[in-house]
């Protein structure tokens, strides 16, 4: 088990590498961040005030109502196509790297409008999953939160290498999940603990980012208490950035770790930039 988890935080350091050799990959996570940030506000815009942007913006039960359903799978719909998009550009970008390329921000999005039939599939199958989860969850209270949960784990490992197997495979929605499945169970369901550690790397850094996020939040109460707008909203860009810095350094590695780990299971290619032995090793560490 411990030796899973250091083989996963040395998986997230070789991935880190890679996006230091290429920061224009946290661009892909930027755009996605600002279409999803879009998509929020064509929803919630027009519905303000109403039960349905409640259970849009604070993940709140769904009202009982077909309205508030057809809302709310078009809002899930629309913000799995933007995710899966971009994903699939920074997928196809780190998959070039790995094969000796220098792929631009471009060509990985050339990838991905060449996928937008398989990633339209996708997000319909992806909202509906998600629409009957929430509806479980809204309806049956805890013991329905419980089991929406447990489903969701489920579907997020079973679907784990879905996106470089849509980019690289071009499969429709059954094919992407059947061949996901099979590749998680061929090789990357026994390193399951290493892939979560990379969720703890990711915890960790953002618990010491804390402490300097938790200062300025300080100074920024103190400055605007004592009319020093200046000074106070100097403190909240600071916070802001921070926090985006962090979000797109962990999306963007999160994508270069599945590219690779997918490169490994679907050919036992070690791409470029990565240690062979600490691939295998997170693959047969037991």
């Amino acid at each position: 088990m411990f030796e899973k988890i250091s083989f996963g935080w040395e998986l997230v350091g070789q991935s880190f590498r890679v996006l230091r050799e290429d920061k224009r990959l946290l661009v892909f996570p930027l755009l996605s961040g600002i279409a999803c940030s879009i998509v929020l506000a064509s929803f919630v815009v027009p519905l303000w005030g109403s039960p349905q942007a409640e259970a849009i913006m604070h993940d709140k039960h769904i009202p009982n109502d077909p309205l508030s359903y057809v809302l709310l799978f078009l809002f899930y719909f629309a913000n799995y196509f933007a995710i899966v998009f971009f994903n699939s550009a920074l997928v196809a970008c780190a998959i070039g790297r790995f094969r000796g390329n220098e792929p631009t921000i471009g060509d990985g999005l050339r990838v991905a409008a060449a996928r937008i039939p398989q990633i339209v599939a996708w997000a319909l199958v992806s909202a509906t999953i998600g629409l009957i989860l929430k509806a479980i969850e809204s309806n049956s209270e805890k013991a329905g939160q419980f089991v929406a949960g447990l489903l969701g784990a489920a579907w997020s490992v079973l679907t784990y290498l879905v996106v470089p197997v849509l980019v690289m495979e071009k499969a429709n929605p059954v094919e992407a999940f059947k061949r996901s499945t099979a590749l998680v169970k061929k090789t990357w369901g026994e390193a399951l603990t290493a892939h979560l550690s990379t969720g703890l790397v990711f915890t960790v850094v953002f618990l010491v980012a804390l402490i300097p996020l938790l200062v300025f939040g300080a100074l920024a109460v103190y400055a605007f208490a004592n009319g020093i707008i200046a000074l106070g909203a100097l403190a909240v860009a600071v916070i802001v950035i921070v926090v985006m810095l962090i979000s797109l350094v962990s999306s963007a590695l999160s994508a270069i770790l599945l590219a690779s780990l997918y490169l490994y299971a679907a050919e036992g290619t070690v791409p470029q930039s990565f240690d062979r032995q600490l691939l295998e090793g997170a693959f047969k560490a037991k």
